[in-house]
């Protein structure tokens, strides 16, 4: 891996402290990092480099998946790390910035090799793209890569306009759209199990699988998020991104090389396959909704409407669930369900396969009760596949019953997604970052959804706590399945 500078726009924020500054140091005790980097912080807060580096102590002491055993181990990584304080909305301070790497890089005999990780609100991006190139920071000897967190865009429009302002300061192949699902394992192990499985692949298609189905839920309401939630919303903010990359993940075609662009390639067929919504279909395969008051774990909680800073007349969905079609040879006629929202019953996500059916009136299904095989891939919390057979039972007169076979991983101690994703970005592999056709089909996919929603569609309350509206189930009790 190249010797690099890492330079952590937001450096003393909420994702940075949780997740960026912890998954950097994990990696540097894994023996992941370059032989020489630094990292730079940038934030407007005016500290000195010893307040900063404590700052980093005490975020990885809390947030670290690796416990501190060691303070020389805590302090090598420290004495890598620098604090520049910097407004990114100010052009005149890039020139700052620009000595101030180059500094480093002399300091530390670094190459010009830059990653300039935007931990910040989303409608700097561009801007801030903009001045690393005016400011010079863009021209390198080395190479420059820019990484930016979701959300890219708000509708296709302007996702379009950002994209063409990043592009006149970094190349495409420069720039890492981050998502984080994509650096979870078990959304990472979906192409080994579907392609190094020969038991799997032959099966993988409309004659023996009869749905998908996709669940992301989550416990917590909207939280200290209001003012990003109102104007996202589940739909922007969970099936534009998350929810469409597992299915394309789920769908894709074997690639023809095992190479980065051919993978990338393979997903973006599945989105150019995806049937676009009409009109009619909203109501038909659509439900939105809203959580109201309830109460979970024995406790009270407010409803979306009574959340501190949202608008008690929002329209907002905190839940949407879809059933969806790829309208290619491998998958047509197969539903695809999704299903994601706030203040659900279960924190999970999952993708559940459900194959068709043995027929009926046969030797074992004479009763027609035989239950359908299932593969399961457990995303969040838990980390494992398992699989659903029928068998006979030795103890009921050789009855033939359901059995699970079951494989899990321990967690705690493999690398979490921002690790796995951010060494990616250091060894320019970017196989699990989003590129920016995937993006933009997503957004035109979304679209007449968005619309949708911004007009007529029905907002159906669910109870905080519940498993969402009862119309979700109702969208696959149409087709003969359930939610699994």
């Amino acid at each position: 891996m190249d010797d690099q500078v890492f330079v952590l726009f937001g450096g003393s924020g909420d994702l940075a402290k949780r997740k960026i500054i912890p998954a950097l140091y994990n990696l540097y005790l894994g023996g992941k990092m370059p032989s020489r980097f630094a990292v730079l912080g940038l934030s407007r807060k005016p500290l000195p480099r010893a307040a900063y580096q404590e700052f980093i102590v005490n975020s990885l002491k809390e947030f670290s998946r690796h416990k501190i055993h060691s303070a020389d181990e805590v302090e090598k990584f420290a004495s890598h790390v620098y604090y520049l304080p910097f407004d990114a909305s100010q052009p005149e301070q890039y020139s700052t910035l620009n000595e101030t790497v180059r500094s480093i890089e002399q300091e530390n005999d670094l190459p010009q090799n830059r990653i300039f990780y935007l931990s910040m609100a989303p409608d700097l991006f561009d801007e801030v793209a903009l001045n690393l190139k005016a400011g010079g920071l863009t021209d390198t000897s080395g190479w420059r890569r820019l990484i930016i967190e979701k959300p890219f865009g708000h509708d296709l429009a302007s996702a379009t306009l950002l994209n063409e302002r990043i592009s006149s300061a970094f190349a495409e192949h420069e720039v890492y759209r981050i998502d984080h699902y994509l650096g979870k394992e078990m959304v990472q192990n979906i192409e080994v199990l579907r392609f190094a499985n020969s038991i799997f692949e032959p099966l993988w298609n409309s004659h023996y699988i009869a749905n998908v189905q996709i669940t992301s839920s989550e416990l917590v309401g909207v939280e200290d998020r209001a003012s990003y939630y109102e104007h996202a919303g589940a739909l922007r903010d969970m099936v534009q991104n998350h929810m469409l990359q597992m299915l394309m993940m789920v769908a894709m075609e074997p690639p023809s090389r095992l190479n980065t662009e051919a993978i990338r390639d393979e997903k973006v067929k599945v989105l150019r396959s995806l049937r676009k919504f009409t009109q009619e279909d909203m109501t038909k395969y659509v439900v939105r909704g809203q959580y109201i008051p309830g109460k979970m774990d024995g406790q009270h909680v407010l409803g979306y409407l009574n959340e501190p800073g949202i608008d008690a007349h929002s329209n907002t969905e905190t839940f949407v669930a879809a059933k969806l079609f790829v309208d290619n040879f491998r998958w047509a006629g197969v539903p695809f369900y999704i299903r994601t929202g706030k203040r659900l019953d279960a924190k999970t996500t999952k993708i559940v396969i459900e194959f068709k059916g043995t027929p009926e009136r046969l030797y074992f299904n004479q009763d027609g009760q035989l239950k359908t095989n299932l593969l399961t891939i457990q995303v969040n919390p838990s980390e494992g596949i398992s699989m659903r057979l029928n068998a006979k039972s030795p103890e009921k007169d050789g009855v033939v019953l359901p059995i699970s076979i079951d494989f899990s991983q321990e967690t705690k101690d493999l690398p979490e997604a921002y690790e796995r994703l951010i060494f990616d970005a250091m060894r320019d592999d970017p196989t699990f970052f989003t590129r920016w056709d995937e993006v933009s089909l997503a957004w035109k996919w979304i679209e007449p959804v968005l619309e949708a929603f911004a007009e007529d569609q029905p907002l159906f309350p669910y109870i905080a706590g519940s498993a969402g509206p009862k119309e979700a189930s109702e969208l696959l009790r149409a087709d003969g399945f359930k939610w699994w």
